[in-house]
C-alpha cells in the first residue's frame, strides 16, 4: 500500500549495528515526512482507517496478487516487522525453521500491537496476524526435516501456478535462498528500536542455538505437531503475553512469559557470543510493561465489539507516532 514506507538494513554482523542503520534512515525518513507534516506510525494495524480506501503500489507483482486475491488483498492495511538471519549453510536452513516455529508465540506474543479494525476493538491482540494468513502462500510454513523437501514443495507450487517464483511464497517463516537466510515475518510492527532489537536479538539467538557456526553445530530440532503450532498461533494472537502456549509434542502447556524466562535465562551464553545481550535483556522490558496492544485497550477504555471513540484512537496514533519518533530521534 502508498501509505507504507519500510526501512530496510544492510547486511549486519551484530543487533546493535541494523539497529543504527534502522536510526540512520528514520532520521532520514523523518526529515522528508516533517517537511510534509506527516509523521510515522508503526504498529501492526492503522486501528480507524478504513482498508478499501487506500491506495496499493501499481507494481505488477502487488496488482496480480490484488487480482487475484480481490477482497483479502484489499485488506492488507497491516504492518510487521522481518528478520534475516544469516546462514552459512544449505542443511542449516529447515532446522532453523523449525527452531523458529516452536517460538512463534513468544515473539508474536511480544510484538502484538494491533487490536483495532475499522475502528472497532476485535478482541485480539494481533489483528494483523490473523488479516495476513487470508492470502495465498500465506501464514504458518510446513515443516521438513530436510532442504530436499522444501525444494519439492516450492517446485509443486510452482508448476500448478499458485506461485510465479520463490519469493511469493509468503510463510511467517521461510527461508529465502535468494539471501542465504532464514527470515522471521511474524510480528507486528513495534514502537521503538528498543523493541526491535529485543525481537531480533531474540530470534538471531534462537537460531544460533538450534544451527550455531558451524556444519557439527546443526541439532535435529523437535518437529511440533502441525495442530499445536496453529494452536498456539491463533492462541498469542488472542491473548499476547496472556496466552498459555504448548512447548512440546507431549502437549505441555506454560505462560508464555514463563517459559520465555526460562528461554532468555538459556540464551544468555548465546547472547553473550553473538554480541546481543544488552538487545536480549530488552525482552525482559517488554514483558514487564505488556503488549502495546493491552495498553492500547487501556487508554481506549475499549473492549470486544465496542466502536472505539475515534478521538482516542487519534490520540493513541498520534502518541505511538511520538514514541517512534523519539526513538529515532534520541538513539545513541
Amino acid at each position: 500500500m502508498l501509505n507504507t514506507v519500510e526501512l530496510v538494513t544492510g547486511v549486519c554482523e551484530t543487533v546493535s549495528q541494523g539497529l543504527d542503520q534502522l536510526a540512520t534512515a528514520g532520521r532520514h525518513l523523518l526529515d522528508v515526512a516533517t517537511e510534509e507534516h506527516l509523521t510515522l506510525f508503526s504498529q501492526g494495524t492503522h486501528p480507524f482507517a478504513n482498508a478499501l480506501d487506500e491506495q496499493i503500489s501499481t507494481g505488477w507483482r502487488y496488482q496480480k496478487m490484488l487480482d487475484r486475491t480481490q477482497y483479502w488483498g484489499q485488506q492488507m492495511l497491516i504492518y510487521g516487522i522481518h528478520t534475516h538471519i544469516g546462514l552459512d549453510n544449505v542443511a542449516k536452513a529447515m532446522p532453523a525453521v523449525n527452531q523458529l516455529i516452536q517460538y512463534y508465540p513468544h515473539l508474536l506474543a511480544l510484538s502484538a500491537s494491533s487490536p483495532f479494525w475499522g475502528g472497532y476493538d476485535t478482541g485480539y491482540v494481533s489483528q494483523r496476524t490473523l488479516l495476513f494468513q487470508q492470502l495465498p502462500t500465506s501464514g504458518l510454513p510446513f515443516q521438513y526435516h530436510a532442504w530436499s523437501d522444501y525444494e519439492r514443495v516450492v517446485a509443486d507450487l510452482l508448476r500448478v501456478g499458485v506461485a510465479d517464483d520463490v519469493t511469493e511464497v509468503r510463510w511467517d517463516i521461510r527461508p529465502v535462498p535468494r539471501f542465504g537466510t532464514v527470515e522471521q515475518r511474524v510480528c507486528d510492527s513495534v514502537s521503538t528500536l528498543q523493541q526491535v532489537g529485543a525481537i531480533t536479538a531474540l530470534t538471531q539467538c534462537l537460531v544460533h542455538e538450534a544451527v550455531g557456526s558451524d556444519a557439527d553445530a546443526v541439532h535435529d530440532i523437535e518437529i511440533l505437531p502441525p495442530w499445536y503450532v496453529q494452536e498456539n498461533k491463533w492462541r498469542a494472537a488472542r491473548y499476547g503475553l496472556d496466552a498459555i502456549i504448548i512447548i512440546d509434542s507431549q502437549g505441555t502447556e506454560m505462560l508464555v512469559t514463563d517459559h520465555l524466562k526460562h528461554v532468555l535465562n538459556r540464551l544468555e551464553p548465546i547472547a553473550a557470543e553473538l554480541d546481543c545481550l544488552r538487545e536480549l535483556g530488552w525482552v525482559e522490558d517488554m514483558m514487564s510493561v505488556g503488549t502495546a496492544a493491552a495498553r492500547h485497550r487501556t487508554m481506549t477504555d475499549s473492549a470486544f465489539g465496542m466502536r472505539v471513540d475515534q478521538a482516542k484512537l487519534a490520540s493513541l496514533v498520534l502518541a505511538s507516532a511520538e514514541e517512534t519518533t523519539n526513538s529515532i530521534l534520541n538513539w545513541r
